[in-house]
């Protein structure tokens, strides 16, 4: 069973906002904002009430670039994610009690305090490609990649 979640990341420029995930699943990991899809909504709505829950801020524009399986060994199912990014918004950002977003140079993003993963999409993500694929994590909580597959596709 595929339970679907949003992931949205603001990239402008040379720059791309994340969030310090404080508490919860992903907790101590720089992370885009995002999480489930509630009953009626949505993946985009879903994302939109996702970055101003956690960020503070409304996007103004949306643009779906991955949708990425995770699976974790040792836990039925599959987490389907899909990757959003979002070129300008409105507001402040501010802290919430689940993420605490910061600033990055596209060169200086944070992969060792990050997923695993997203260090082999993120060059697609910043670059405006599409991609789909799918990692299996070990047993170790998502530190380790057992099975990975990433490809560049022309629609979504």
């Amino acid at each position: 069973m595929k339970k679907q979640l949003t992931l949205c990341i603001i990239h402008q420029g040379d720059k791309v906002l994340l969030g310090m995930k404080k508490r919860g699943f992903g907790a101590g990991r720089w992370n885009g904002f995002g999480g489930k899809v509630d009953p009626g909504e949505t993946v985009e709505e879903a994302a939109r009430r996702e970055v101003k829950e956690e960020a503070g801020i409304a996007v103004d524009d949306l643009t779906k670039l991955g949708v990425i399986d995770f699976e974790f060994q040792g836990k039925p199912g599959i987490l389907e994610v899909n990757i959003f990014k979002s070129t300008g918004f409105s507001g402040e950002t501010a802290e919430s009690d689940e993420m605490k977003p910061q600033w990055f140079d596209v060169d200086k993003i944070p992969f060792a305090e990050m997923w695993p993963d997203d260090i082999h999409w993120m060059p697609l993500f910043l670059s405006g490609k599409r991609f789909t694929g799918s990692f299996l994590f070990g047993e170790d909580g998502g530190n380790t990649i057992v099975e990975q597959e990433l490809r560049e596709v022309n629609e979504l």
